[in-house]
């Protein structure tokens, strides 16, 4: 029996869904869709820790500050490694939300998004980021959960359904049947990574340091899993580590898929782990069903093939792959009155305060 001021609250309270990324972080508003897609990026005033900027403005400024502000990402690998940092994004995006909606201002119910490796210290961490900044009420859900709701997995069925999520900080591996995830992986390879990987291959190839926002662009623009059918180059710029000069350097996307090989293979891997421990049923309907990718890092040229390739089973990108997490977070919310059903009968290793 839900009471007047329940009623009157959820009248007047916007539902959201979250998706924290370490790389970006995207919000979906229930009946709007995703309204925010922003880095997630913070830039505070190092003597006072005043939040100065967030988000898209908060990136461009890395690398071209002075000394007195300092850029932040305030997760990593999935995880909140500055707690009030993150409490202060989670605001921003809670506040920009109200800015953008004609209801009135109360505080919101929020479903978050979150790997299914993290600890229980973790996710108590989270769910208190979102309390502080705002919610009324705040739900857990495991990222693979969200995801696979998201790019629309028929994981309530009998018939098994698998999804690899590939986002900034982790990678998440789950199959699915009866509204359960059967087989999990959960590992802090991702988009992260492969930018890193790209730098040090810079450096160690050519003496060229590069900055994080400089490998990112070649891993969307030139970076393949597979090989491509045309090959392509671009020119990258950073500084000479010999001479300590500027320089400019045009590399190929073979060089980049050589620099790229070592963290595909992990996930690759991984995939191949989860298959080889999903009974052999499931994995008969994943054969006729395919193993769905979602996150950002799952929009990697030839990545699909690749996977198809390794482990034998069709392979195929989710729609608006980046944005799973989130509108799955939103239509969970959709059906308030099973939520917590919906979070207990999915996630069984979750928290709900």
């Amino acid at each position: 029996m839900v009471s007047p001021l329940d009623f009157l609250l959820g009248l007047f309270s916007l539902d959201i869904g979250i998706d924290l990324g370490t790389a970006n972080t995207l919000v979906c508003v229930r009946g709007k869709g995703i309204i925010i897609n922003e880095p997630s990026y913070v830039a505070i005033r190092r003597k006072t820790r005043q939040v100065t900027h967030v988000g898209r403005e908060a990136k461009l400024m890395a690398g071209k500050v002075g000394k007195d502000i300092q850029i932040i990402r305030p997760l990593r690998d999935g995880v909140i490694a500055e707690f009030e940092i993150t409490e202060a994004m989670l605001t921003y995006f809670i506040k920009k939300v109200h800015e953008q909606s004609f209801i009135p201002i109360h505080r919101p119910r929020v479903v978050i998004g979150i790997p299914s490796g993290v600890t229980e210290v973790e996710k108590r961490a989270v769910y208190d980021a979102a309390i502080e900044a705002g919610a009324r009420e705040a739900f857990l859900i495991e990222e693979p959960v969200a995801g696979a709701v998201g790019a629309g997995l028929p994981i309530n069925e009998t018939r098994g359904s698998m999804i690899v999520d590939i986002g900034g900080g982790t990678t998440e591996v789950a199959v699915f049947s009866l509204g359960g995830i059967v087989i999990s992986r959960s590992i802090r390879v991702a988009g992260d990574e492969m930018d890193e990987d790209i730098v040090q291959y810079m450096r160690s190839k050519y003496s060229l340091l590069i900055g994080e926002s400089t490998a990112e662009s070649a891993k969307i623009d030139i970076g393949s899993a597979y090989s491509l059918v045309e090959e392509k180059t671009k020119v990258l710029r950073g500084r000479n580590l010999i001479t300590g000069l500027p320089e400019a350097r045009e590399v190929s996307s073979i060089e980049i898929r050589e620099a790229l090989a070592g963290s595909v293979g992990i996930i690759v891997d991984t995939i191949r782990d989860a298959l080889d421990e999903t009974p052999p049923e499931l994995v008969a309907d994943l054969m006729e069903s395919g193993i769905c990718l979602a996150g950002g890092g799952g929009q990697l040229k030839g990545l699909t093939e690749r996977i198809a390739r390794e482990v034998n089973i069709r392979t195929w990108l989710a729609e608006d792959a980046m944005t799973c997490v989130a509108r799955g977070a939103g239509r969970i919310l959709e059906d308030y009155d099973n939520l917590r059903q919906l979070l207990t009968g999915l996630e069984r290793g979750s928290t709900h305060h």
